[in-house]
């Protein structure tokens, strides 16, 4: 999904129209060079005949070989057109020849085009549809249930009928909606309440509520702890999930606006809530990638130790986000949109950027040694620029904690999260 966002954040800024296709009976197309055999399917002249099966020559639906049978497939007709496959995403394919530049996004059967030569695009979908048949569905406009409304600002990405359906289900269609997420005065933890006596509502809930996130990263924190107690759901978390639907009443037409006057430098914001979490005393880290001012990649994600500090929880933090821009800085140069280092990380913890600075700290800091290290590697080498941010202008603080009202809508809009009726 982060290249989902970030292919859509280029294509607004390079004025790009984005194809979208779909391949019919994908699995079927897939050939099989192990030997696989099946009992003859009910209604075959000769079903029921002892001993008799059939031996497998396409990949058909239900085997564990289809989806990867039918990938290789698709690889080779789109190598053989000339495009090649990216590193940093095995499922992202570029075909660059002179000013000509096209790229594909492929998730199973569904595929996203676009590019600035409409001819090569052209000519690849008649390819496609002689190799597998196709149904050519124009422009993208809703793809993997993301709805991508393009406007002469940009590019609008929300999941508004996603979030019906969900409300519908749970029957909050007609609820009053409520202004946060959640409530900041509520702790949740693995053993206060009654266990739910039937937790399968509450896991389904939190997985839609999981794929929602793709496009709100208002509800990430949220949906991040609530996700912690799946295995043993008690009476006030199934409540949180349900303040979180009631939100949503109120935001559902909520997304991320990708500008067209946009840059294309990136920079990124780290924060930490030191021992958040009632049950281990975990930290909680919040990390977002902005691509000029297009959000294209966050995460609210809980530390793997426990912290002894600030500094240390915010190091650790300062280090993850320091993992996801290499990542981010390889995918951005097989696009061809290569960044000028070093890449600032906005960070609001004072004592963290000397200890990545400098290495005087040892005895303070041996603990989480292969952490500090890797950071100070990435500032002398000059990729990355960590420099210190005010807490208030922290953008990464909305995925760490609950905000109160003003602070939540006020990172909301820095970040570019908006209304559909703003435009």
């Amino acid at each position: 999904m982060p290249t989902v966002r970030t292919l859509l954040a280029l294509a607004s800024v390079k004025n790009w129209d984005i194809h979208q296709l779909d391949i019919n009976n994908a699995f079927l197309h897939g050939d099989l060079p192990e030997e696989v055999y099946m009992d003859l399917p009910k209604g075959h002249p000769l079903y029921g005949t002892p001993g008799l099966v059939c031996r497998l020559l396409k990949s058909i639906y239900g085997l564990k070989q289809a989806s990867r049978q039918w990938f290789e497939k698709l690889v080779s007709v789109l190598l053989d057109f000339g495009f090649q496959q990216t590193i940093a995403d095995y499922s992202l394919f570029i075909l660059s020849k002179g000013a000509s530049f096209t790229i594909a996004l492929v998730y199973v059967d569904d595929i996203l085009l676009t590019g600035n030569d409409t001819d090569v695009i052209l000519e690849f979908k008649k390819v496609l549809h002689s190799a597998f048949t196709i149904k050519d569905l124009g422009l993208a406009k809703y793809y993997l249930g993301l709805e991508i409304h393009r406007i002469p600002e940009g590019i609008f990405l929300h999941q508004h009928k996603f979030v019906h359906d969900l409300l519908v289900e749970a029957g909050l269609l007609d609820c009053k909606p409520l202004s946060l997420p959640v409530d900041i005065n509520i702790k949740l933890s693995d053993k206060e309440g009654t266990l739910l006596e039937n937790p399968t509502l509450y896991r389904k809930f939190v997985g839609k509520l999981l794929y929602l996130t793709v496009s709100r990263p208002d509800i990430a924190y949220v949906v991040h702890v609530l996700s912690q107690f799946v295995h043993a759901p008690r009476v006030p978390h199934l409540s949180a999930v349900q303040r979180v639907l009631r939100y949503l009443k109120g935001t559902s037409y909520q997304g991320i606006f990708y500008p067209a006057n946009s840059s294309l430098q990136l920079e990124a914001f780290c924060d930490s809530d030191w021992g958040s979490c009632m049950d281990t005393s975990r930290s909680t880290t919040g990390m977002c990638l902005l691509l000029g001012s297009s959000l294209i990649n966050w995460f609210s994600r809980k530390q793997s130790v426990v912290s002894k500090s600030t500094a240390e929880a915010e190091l650790r933090a300062l280090a993850d986000t320091a993992c996801e821009l290499s990542w981010m800085t390889l995918l951005l140069s097989e696009l061809q949109v290569p960044q000028t280092p070093p890449i600032t990380i906005h960070c609001d913890n004072q004592a963290a950027l000397d200890i990545a600075a400098d290495p005087v700290f040892h005895t303070k800091t041996k603990h989480f040694a292969i952490d500090c290290h890797f950071v100070r590697e990435q500032v002398q080498s000059h990729k990355i620029n960590p420099i210190y941010v005010p807490s208030a202008s922290q953008l990464a603080d909305i995925l760490t904690k609950g905000l109160s009202r003003p602070a939540h809508w006020r990172l909301l809009s820095r970040l570019n999260v908006k209304q559909a009726h703003s435009f």
